[in-house]
């Protein structure tokens, strides 16, 4: 077993305990060890805020506008369509725009090359990753990171940058180039850095998984912390009775912070291996699909296809962010063609992990996904000009 085969297999189970879908003796006394160490997380976190919140360690502010976009929970409430929506229309309304990301499960740098700055006579810093220099894709999506590289892939005029040190990022944005609005990519557990507007995402259909820290959890913090929220996006919402206690809850929690109702849109169809080829989503219609994902909620993107009139004949679910390899792949499209399958459909974030493939016997799309305002007259762009420029 190769050491990402057994961290996967590792993730599976932890997700599965937590999940409570593991009932032995032996689940149920590691369940009860991490709901041990969820209240020393829990502890943890608590105290790193106090830090900050009594000024003894001081976060940082860069002199120009930056908005965190973030959630509580780790992963599945569709943060990247938000960040893409939010770049785009500053980036229209004349803002020199720069997104910062940690680049979670990106390539990282060699323990070699690592020791080697440290120990190196010509200490030097090493600059932040640039996916995009606003003009040029400059890395691929091993080395940038998933969500990097699709934003840079569909954002022109902005700047992607890669870094674990948000501040570095941030300095090197502003003196590189000249950005005077920041993006901070996953930004709400990030303390480092100050925001003028804290937005946090809140999956409606599943807000606060089983309410536990990690690791008895998949939350990062406790729930009352969304206090710090200046605004709260629900998403994947469809505008259904029980989102009335969900604002009750939220409200108990931060009043003053405005709640917003936003749904995920399928848009269409994009040929993985030929950019030019894009389909009408009325397609799927009568469709028999073979369904490929590796995303924290695989259901909600399979429940698209299901609304769109299509059949499921084949699915596989990976880990998210697996990396497939070639191998992978063709075993898919061979089990696809056994089950009929007229095409094969995964997600954008999943398309940008695919290895080259000269196999053409059966087309292979990703869903195209935008986010959209369900409450209210407004549409996102006006929303977004009353949030940053006010």
């Amino acid at each position: 077993m190769t050491k990402r085969e057994l961290g996967e297999f590792l993730e599976r189970y932890f997700l599965q305990l937590i999940n409570g879908q593991r009932f032995s003796s032996a689940d149920k006394i590691v369940r009860g060890i991490l709901f041990v160490f969820s209240r020393f997380y829990r502890r943890a976190v608590q105290f790193r805020h106090w830090v900050y919140d009594k000024r003894i360690y001081r976060n940082k502010a860069l002199g120009c506008l930056v908005v965190s976009i973030g959630n509580l929970t780790c992963g599945g409430t569709g943060k990247t369509p938000v960040v893409e929506v939010f770049s785009k229309t500053l980036r229209q309304k004349g803002r020199k725009v720069a997104i910062l990301s940690r680049g979670y499960r990106s390539k990282d740098r060699s323990f070699w090359e690592k020791l080697k700055q440290r120990f190196s006579s010509k200490r030097h810093e090493v600059p932040p990753r640039v996916v995009s220099d606003g003009k040029n894709l400059l890395l691929n999506s091993a080395t940038a990171g998933d969500e990097p590289y699709m934003l840079a892939s569909n954002l022109k005029d902005v700047v992607v940058l890669v870094d674990k040190d948000r501040v570095k990022a941030g300095l090197f944005a502003i003196s590189e180039f000249e950005a005077d609005t920041l993006i901070l990519d996953d930004g709400f557990q990030y303390l480092d850095l100050k925001p003028k507007i804290n937005i946090v995402l809140v999956d409606s259909t599943q807000p606060f998984h089983n309410h536990h820290v990690l690791p008895r959890g998949l939350l990062r913090e406790p729930i009352k912390n969304i206090r710090r929220a200046d605004y709260i996006f629900l998403t994947k919402s469809n505008g259904g009775k029980h989102l009335r206690h969900l604002k009750i809850f939220l409200r108990k929690h931060n009043r003053r912070a405005e709640i917003i109702e936003c749904r995920h849109e399928p848009k269409y169809l994009e040929n993985v291996y030929n950019k030019k080829e894009q389909l009408d989503l009325n397609i799927l219609q009568g469709k028999k699909i073979a369904a490929l994902s590796g995303i924290a909620n695989p259901r909600s993107f399979e429940e698209f296809l299901e609304n769109f009139g299509s059949e499921i004949v084949y699915t596989e679910r990976f880990v998210d962010h697996h990396r497939y390899s070639q191998q992978e792949l063709i075993d898919f499209i061979n089990n696809a063609k056994r089950a009929k399958a007229d095409m094969v459909v995964t997600t954008e974030k999943d398309a940008v992990r695919f290895p080259r493939l000269f196999r053409r016997d059966i087309p292979i799309f990703f869903m195209r996904v935008e986010i959209g305002i369900l409450s209210g007259q407004e549409n996102f762009d006006q929303c977004i000009s009353r949030i940053c420029f006010l």
